[in-house]
């Protein structure tokens, strides 16, 4: 009998994710309303996405069309056996192409049966149940019976649940979302592929977060940066996020993400989001509302909470709800500043947690199979390869980024390496972090500056269309960047950077022009950038900028728009304008009709705009986002021509 049931990788499933995770297989007239609608909303609101069929009556006798490619795309089956499930040619029909997907799968998907009001005898087919109804079924389609009854011998080999009249459906439910999240591993946090000398200190905290004691606990993670408190937090999450079942949350770079009042509202709605399901983050205005909020869910359900690099002990106030965790919750932080963790009131114990540098023979590992590809040094380089490691301080950012420097470098180029390194301190990261910068082309340079500025944690797909157009060769560009491990694609398509290259990034930047930030390239902070909008002298040294007002409304006249053409914008490639009151008669429009390299415009909840102006100059227009324009009325037809 093939093996239906199945233990998927996380790669696994992120190779498949496709339009739907889980596809449920069920009779209508039987649970349709009832059980599958409840388990339906049960696996929605854990944040799966679900195919579940509203038709009744199909015409035909094959499976097509939107159902086929659903079966064909999930990664877990969820048939739902009642009462008359085999009097269905359809449910049967499914249940076949189910088990034919599976065991074509190599292992990669897998069925979780339910029994409801049934017994998994009547799936043998050793009761009348759904025997008579397949031999009934025999008279019309013999050919197909042969299918049907092999796939319910499969299915009923598959350790599933058996749902009594008498027992709580809830709690089945419940226990059906827990073991779909654990096998999708839709929670899980991806992680470096060199991850070494993690074991020790993975054991010790789990030790320390003794997860089946009944109490509350703060587990802190601190260190310096780029040592590892990230990586061994995501670790940690990943093992232990199954026994909190929907109950979990992973919130990242909070220091960065949390710099304006809407950053910290976007993290509380998505803590919302991961416990509770997301109607519950729908109504948050403020972070005010949102501590209150959290405060009520936190308090009722026993929950697994990360908070990565906080450096403000009111952030994590505002992200726990004045810390009435319910009991047998863990809360995990990671921080550079150990202060953060004496937190006042705090109902529960609190652990510190120091992250300690790489020992030495785990860091030459570590850089050895960057640099070289295996765990030891080539016989040429035994030498160079201790020394180099021997200046990282047992930094694993340090050691990936300047072990993926030299990798398949000359042996000029790693001694030229070590000078520079034996002339930093060993604790200035951000000039060791420099030497990898320095090697990129000018190119290469650009585009890092971008993503450490503007772009990480943000899609790629506009920002390729403003490096190619400035001929930096984004493609190659991205694909150095990625290999030296200065910068990660996740599978949202999103650029992830570190947070102390982030810093390296700005640091560079600011560098330009310590006291005149007419003479930065690019400007992203708020107030600094609307000074230099407002100032009436050129900006030639200005490439880019960003104005967010999260923090507070930004206003700018139609004059200061007119001083902006100081900085070419006949130039501009990628123009996002959101939340803006600008009416149809701004100068703003005049200056962007007037960009010609124009390629992306995205005018998301312009208010008072009613026409959409003549693009039509701008030739290379390709992408125009319209969302939220709720006054929009006409679009000039030359925008499309």
């Amino acid at each position: 009998m093939a093996n239906l049931e199945v233990e998927m990788s996380s790669d696994a499933a992120r190779a498949l994710r496709g339009e739907y995770q889980v596809f449920l297989s069920f009779r209508g007239p039987d649970t349709r309303y009832f059980f599958t609608d409840f388990l339906y909303h049960g696996l929605v609101d854990a944040g799966i996405r679900v195919f579940r069929d509203e038709d009744e009556l199909r015409v035909g006798e094959v499976i097509g069309g939107n159902l086929l490619r659903a079966i064909n795309n999930s990664l877990l089956y969820i048939p739902i056996f009642s009462r008359t499930y085999a009097s269905s040619k359809w449910c049967l029909r499914e249940l076949a192409h189910i088990v034919d997907n599976v065991l074509n799968s190599k292992g990669k998907k897998g069925i979780l049966p339910i029994f409801l009001d049934v017994e998994p005898e009547d799936v043998k087919l050793k009761t009348p149940l759904y025997s008579v109804a397949l031999l009934e079924h025999a008279n019309k389609f013999p050919d197909e019976v042969k299918d049907w009854r092999k796939a319910l011998e499969e299915v009923d080999e598959i350790k599933g649940w058996n749902v009594k009249k008498d027992q709580s459906q809830a709690v089945i439910i419940k226990l059906v979302v827990e073991k779909v999240l654990e096998k999708l591993q839709i929670k899980q946090k991806s992680v470096t592929e060199h991850l070494l000398g993690l074991d020790d200190r993975v054991k010790d905290l789990t030790e320390l977060l003794d997860v089946n004691h009944r109490d509350v606990r703060l587990i802190g993670i601190y260190g310096m940066g780029g040592i590892g408190k990230t990586t061994i937090a995501k670790v940690i999450f990943n093992q232990l996020s199954s026994q909190f079942g929907k109950c979990c949350s992973f919130l990242e770079d909070i220091r960065e993400s949390s710099s304006s009042k809407e950053g910290i509202v976007q993290l509380q709605k998505k803590l919302l989001t991961d416990v509770v399901g997301s109607l519950y983050e729908n109504g948050v205005k403020d972070s005010e509302q949102g501590m209150r909020r959290i405060g009520e869910i936190l308090n009722t359900k026993k929950v697994l909470l990360v908070l990565d690099d906080v450096d403000n002990k009111e952030h994590i106030k505002k992200l726990t709800g004045k810390f009435s965790l319910h009991l047998g919750s863990r809360l995990i932080i990671t921080t550079r500043n150990t202060s953060i963790l004496q937190v006042e009131g705090f109902k529960g114990e609190i652990l510190p947690y120091e992250m300690l540098r790489m020992d030495y023979g785990v860091a030459l590992q570590l850089f050895c199979r960057l640099a070289f590809g295996r765990d030891l040094p080539l016989d040429d380089y035994h030498g160079l390869s201790n020394e180099i490691v021997s200046r990282m301080g047992g930094l694993p950012l340090a050691i990936e980024v300047i072990g993926s420097l030299l990798n398949q470098k000359s042996k000029a180029f790693w001694e030229e390496t070590l000078v520079r390194l034996m002339n930093i301190p060993e604790e200035e990261i951000l000039k060791k972090l420099r030497i990898s910068y320095d090697g990129l082309d000018e190119y290469q340079k650009q585009i890092f500056l971008d993503i450490a500025c503007f772009i990480f944690n943000e899609k790629k797909t506009d920002a390729i269309y403003m490096w190619a157009s400035c001929h930096f060769y984004p493609e190659r560009g991205i694909d150095v960047l990625t290999s030296r491990c200065l910068i990660k694609t996740l599978d949202t398509d999103k650029f992830w950077m570190h947070d102390q290259l982030i810093d390296l990034g700005r640091h560079i930047v600011h560098q330009e022009s310590p006291s005149d930030l007419g003479r930065q390239s690019r400007l992203w902070i708020a107030k600094e950038a609307l000074e230099i909008i407002r100032t009436q002298e050129r900006k030639d040294k200005v490439q880019a900028l960003e104005l967010d007002g999260s923090d507070g409304s930004i206003e700018i006249t139609n004059e200061e728009f007119e001083r902006v053409d100081n900085m070419h914008l006949d130039h501009l490639v990628v123009f996002k304008l959101g939340k803006n009151v600008f009416l149809d008669d701004s100068k703003a429009w005049d200056l962007i009709k007037g960009a010609r390299n124009l390629k992306v415009l995205s005018l998301t909840e312009c208010s008072y705009l009613t026409t959409i102006p003549d693009f039509s100059k701008c030739l290379d227009l390709e992408r125009l986002t319209l969302a939220r324009c709720y006054w929009l009325k006409r679009i000039e037809r030359d925008v499309f021509t």
